[in-house]
């Protein structure tokens, strides 16, 4: 074929043989869709276009970089933009609504995380959800890209590759049909892609709680101050300790603010909780020792701040993995410093009810996942009252 024979059948063949152009530019014109042109560089890169008259206007729309988009697509694409000219529709005035609408993760920077950090107290994991998982997976689509199959792929693979409880993956499928409503309020999207997706079922009841012994390893761990076989992070223990001996939550301890605390009176106020309402933690003389160990940090109104950062300690994930590596305990999490305290403070008499107000549960069903373990405190209350009744009745 004669390159000085700009118009014929667009090909691969073809096209590959093309030189890069003499001038700036070089168009050819394919036979088969009209309009439909490829454009060659003079760098010898090469692009389709589809040059077309909207309302007496001559128009020209790039369709895509070959070899990317091939020829069968690139005419498909230039047959679907001359349908819509049959209806009277300019097929770039189409394309540019749907360019208008930024990719998820685009969206999620600009829109989401500023409204989640206004309105949530779980935006820090909501932001850590956004760029550790889905960034990665779907942060480059379009809002208006992102289909119910999208989202169904997404949580099986993040579930395969994370490892993650029904609970979790539940969280995430929340956390999208989150966004994708706000982008609905917005006016970007007409439907929520995650509305018809079901949620797991959630059966991630652990009763996992430190023995006596491996309590008493993590607490040596934890009081080591060799310098040579501490743990150095030591503000970080703190707070790992503070939740062993309070069985708070782990984003209530982190967020402790010296204003909230009053050693003397021995109570920490807990302004907002998981159910939206300020409490009160009654602090024992070894959480009271604790925080009178702890120096303030000037300019900081937190308890448990970065000494080299000057920012609050996020997360002690790092710290507890070690700590409960030296102590030799196994399949134990964060939140199971919480299940412990409370498995404690039941094995010690205490009633559910004030085990309930212990932990801040908002409702006693919460706090029945506790129920068995005062059967041990139950059978010794009964063997008191058995042999109270057989000495009386020698007597």
């Amino acid at each position: 074929m004669a390159t000085t024979n700009r118009c014929f059948r667009l090909s691969k063949r073809a096209i590959d043989a093309l030189p890069a152009s003499a001038s700036k530019e070089t168009e050819y014109t394919d036979t088969d869709v009209s309009g439909l042109k490829l454009v060659v560089t003079k760098q010898g890169h090469k692009s389709f276009l589809l040059r077309y008259t909207f309302q007496g206007r001559k128009r020209a729309m790039k369709l895509g970089n070959y070899p990317v988009l091939d020829v069968a697509n690139a005419r498909s694409k230039a047959l679907e933009a001359k349908r819509l000219l049959l209806e009277n529709t300019d097929p770039q005035a189409e394309r540019d609504v749907l360019d208008s609408v930024p990719t998820l993760q685009d969206f999620c920077e600009r829109e989401y995380i500023p409204y989640a950090e206004q309105h949530k107290r779980s935006s820090a994991d909501d932001i850590s959800k956004l760029k550790v998982h889905v960034y990665g997976r779907l942060g480059n689509l379009r809002l208006s890209e992102i289909t119910n199959k999208d989202i169904e792929q997404y949580l099986s693979g993040v579930r395969k590759d994370a490892n993650l409880a029904p609970a979790t993956s539940n969280r995430h499928l929340a956390l999208l049909s989150v966004i994708f409503n706000l982008a609905i309020r917005f006016e970007l999207l007409e439907k929520n892609p995650c509305a018809q997706i079901k949620k797991l079922k959630e059966n991630n009841q652990r009763d996992r709680f430190l023995s006596q012994d491996e309590l008493s390893r993590l607490l040596t761990v934890m009081d080591d101050t060799n310098p040579e076989t501490c743990e150095p992070n030591r503000i970080t223990v703190a707070a790992v300790k503070l939740l062993l001996l309070t069985g708070t939550r782990r984003e209530e301890a982190l967020s402790a603010m010296w204003e909230d605390i009053d050693i003397e009176k021995k109570q920490w106020r807990l302004p907002q909780t998981k159910s939206g309402k300020k409490r009160f933690v009654q602090l024992n003389e070894a959480a009271c020792a604790l925080l009178r160990g702890i120096q303030p940090v000037e300019g900081s109104p937190f308890v448990f701040v970065n000494p080299r950062t000057k920012t609050r300690v996020n997360t002690p994930v790092k710290t507890f993995k070690r700590l409960m590596d030296k102590a030799q305990i196994s399949n134990f999490k964060i939140h199971d410093l919480r299940h412990s305290f409370a498995s404690m403070a039941v094995n010690s008499g205490a009633t559910l009810y004030v085990v309930q107000h212990l932990l801040g549960h908002a409702s006693p069903q919460t706090t029945q996942r506790y129920a068995h373990l005062q059967d041990k405190t139950l059978l010794a209350a009964s063997e008191n009252i058995a042999s109270l009744m057989l000495t009386k009745q020698q007597a």
